[in-house]
């Protein structure tokens, strides 16, 4: 009966995605997974279970797709085939969906690994199903509170998910955030620390937009020695002496090559690893550390992990580039969804070039960009000030973006408001003088709209297909 109803699952999930495609409805990427899910619960747990090299689960609230798709390209330049969400459906649905486009009829997997980013809240879902090998932690900000609630709801969840992993897992956690350094203690999984330590990227003052501001165990403050930003740094409890553990795994060195890469250097127990990653920002040079941290875990040799990383192509509107036309100016899209994740593209933009920006922020409200954009008033968006030569904004709360921008001190002269996302496009690319780069700032459903767009009008693939 159970490989008749699996059979039958496979059956109904692999036509259902197929009509997805072909009615141009969407990718397919998680509604098989749920048809598939409701006719054989066990579905997922029973193809990950059968992989001889067992789960890999990446999740934090920025960064996973980025990560992940690193530490695939090492993987795949090591010669490992994989399961892998690669379009970003992050939820048990797309994980499914993935697990049995991999599968045979009798539901046996094709390939000996599965590598899939976790949506936050469904992390602990997701290990208690698939039983992961190793499992990944980036970071925890607030991200969609309506959605998810405060950040110590899910790093209680998390912990708790956690604390189930047998000694043979392995844990690699962000020792820079507080929250992760606190959940991943006395485990009976290994965990491996990794974390910045080119304190030359740390920011003068306290941030506003830290969660993880007092310690978990006796509620004192922390004292930082260094911020990078937010709440991730150099801490310590004054009161009963925890602080952020050493990592075994670190950036030792980090150089900005503008909006062309960085050069990176990251210690770890073995030597040193140097590399030319080609995608910018503070961020991206963290993901890779990340990704590095996480293939050392595995065994994975160093040489192979500097190629893949050095030849990397940046994920589906997370610093991705795009020409608009065969003759047409060059796009730079790059995802924000919350307060941290704004404010460090904003960075990234104003430290990596002098000359005006040229900008179309769209922003939207939908479920799965989170109803509530009151963290548009908490994201630092000051540094555009002076910094901009034509911004417009679009979206569904595109009049919201234009206010946040006027009270940073952008020239209201320089905004325009479109909230057609199409139209939006035409008119900023209009705009664009000869030479110079439009950056795209999309919420995640802006983002999915904006790539329909462009693949609609062939300047690049399908964001399933990316």
């Amino acid at each position: 009966m159970n490989k008749l109803r699996t059979t039958a699952a496979l059956a109904l999930a692999r036509a259902a995605g197929t009509l997805s495609r072909r009615l141009h409805l969407g990718g397919g990427t998680s509604l098989p997974g749920q048809l598939a899910r409701a006719l054989d619960p066990t579905i997922l747990t029973a193809i990950c279970t059968s992989l001889s090299d067992g789960v890999i689960l990446v999740a934090g609230t920025n960064g996973k797709t980025t990560t992940s798709r690193m530490l695939a390209a090492i993987l795949e330049q090591a010669g490992e085939s994989l399961l892998h969400n690669r379009a970003g459906a992050n939820l048990l649905p797309g994980l499914t969906t993935v697990a049995i486009g991999h599968a045979d009829w009798h539901g046996r997997p094709r390939v000996r690994r599965a590598l899939f980013e976790t949506d936050e809240a469904a992390l602990p879902q997701a290990i208690s199903e698939t039983h992961p090998r190793l499992v990944v932690l980036l970071n925890l900000f607030r991200d969609q509170l309506d959605r998810y609630g405060e950040i110590d709801t899910i790093a209680g969840h998390w912990r708790k998910s956690l604390q189930t992993l047998p000694p043979a897992s392995t844990v690699v956690f962000n020792a820079d955030d507080p929250a992760l350094a606190d959940i991943t203690r006395n485990l009976a999984a290994r965990a491996l620390a990794f974390g910045l330590e080119d304190e030359r990227h740390a920011v003068a003052a306290a941030t506003h937009i830290a969660d993880s501001q007092f310690c978990h165990h006796c509620g004192h403050r922390y004292e930082y020695r260094r911020i990078f930003y937010a709440h991730i740094g150099h801490y310590a409890c004054p009161q009963c002496g925890r602080r952020r553990p050493e990592p075994a795994v670190a950036l030792t060195m980090l150089e900005p090559g503008g909006l062309n890469g960085s050069e990176l250097q990251i210690d770890h127990p073995a030597g040193v690893l140097r590399l030319r990653l080609p995608i910018p920002g503070l961020y991206n040079a963290q993901n890779a550390l990340a990704a590095a941290a996480a293939a050392l875990a595995l065994g994975i040799a160093p040489a192979t992990i500097s190629a893949a990383l050095t030849n990397f192509q940046a994920a589906f509107g997370r610093i991705e580039r795009i020409t608009a036309g065969p003759d047409g100016p060059p796009l730079l899209i790059a995802l924000i969804k919350n307060p941290v994740g704004a404010s460090e593209t904003v960075r990234m933009l104003t430290s990596t070039t002098t000359t005006p920006l040229h900008l179309l922020i769209a922003i939207n409200d939908r479920f799965a960009d989170g109803t509530d954009v009151s963290w548009l008033w908490d994201a630092d968006f000051e540094p555009l000030a002076g910094r901009v030569a034509h911004v417009i904004v679009s979206g569904t709360r595109a009049a919201d973006m234009a206010l946040r921008l006027d009270y940073a001190g952008v020239d209201g002269r320089t905004i325009t408001v479109i909230d057609d996302l199409p139209a939006a496009l035409d008119a900023a690319l209009a705009a664009l003088p000869p030479g110079e780069t439009l950056a795209v700032l999309p919420t995640y459903t802006a983002m999915l709209d904006l790539r329909a767009e462009i693949a609609r009008r062939g300047w690049a693939r399908p964001f399933w297909e990316a």
